[in-house]
């Protein structure tokens, strides 16, 4: 049984796409990794190597570089997805833009369902998620259903 190429990977196995996943793949786990680490990876010249990620992010498939940082050692112990739904569905669907200044929200994903959003926040303690509910209902004038996350086991992990 063989396998089609991934959309990533239209040339299949064994070629320049192997080489590029796998510096992107190396990038999305240690976006510090230097160049000579990334040749000794791919098992090319540091010059190739670099030339190589310039145009992956040229083509958009490098969109930048992140710093991972602990939420919990920054007083923000508590995570919680929100679930917002309009009052009024007459009203414009705005609920991003009328959100964006707090900060406390990590993501907002537009999703099919009974819901419009659902938000990923974090915040110290559950009085602190109290007080930011408050906010998101008065900010979009919309309702909420929160589920507090317990534990997570996995989380930002790289498609690649």
């Amino acid at each position: 049984m063989s396998s089609s190429p991934s959309p990533a990977d239209p040339a299949g196995p064994g070629t320049s796409a192997d080489v590029d996943r796998a510096l992107m793949a190396t990038l999305a786990r240690d976006g510090r990794a230097s160049y000579t680490e990334l040749a000794e990876r791919v098992g090319l010249s540091v010059s190739a190597v670099h030339q190589r990620v310039r145009r992956l992010e040229q083509r958009g498939l490098i969109t930048g570089y992140h710093a991972r940082l602990d939420a919990r050692s920054l007083g923000l112990g508590l995570t919680a997805f929100v679930s917002i739904t309009p009052i009024d569905v007459a009203q414009p669907d705005d609920a991003p833009a009328r959100l964006a200044h707090l900060t406390e929200i990590e993501a907002c994903h537009s999703v099919a369902g009974a819901e419009s959003y659902i938000l990923k926040v974090r915040v110290a303690s559950p009085d602190g998620l109290e007080v930011l509910l408050q906010k998101i209902r008065l900010a979009a004038n919309v309702t909420t259903r929160t589920t507090v996350v317990l534990s997570t086991f996995y989380e930002d992990r790289p498609p690649l």
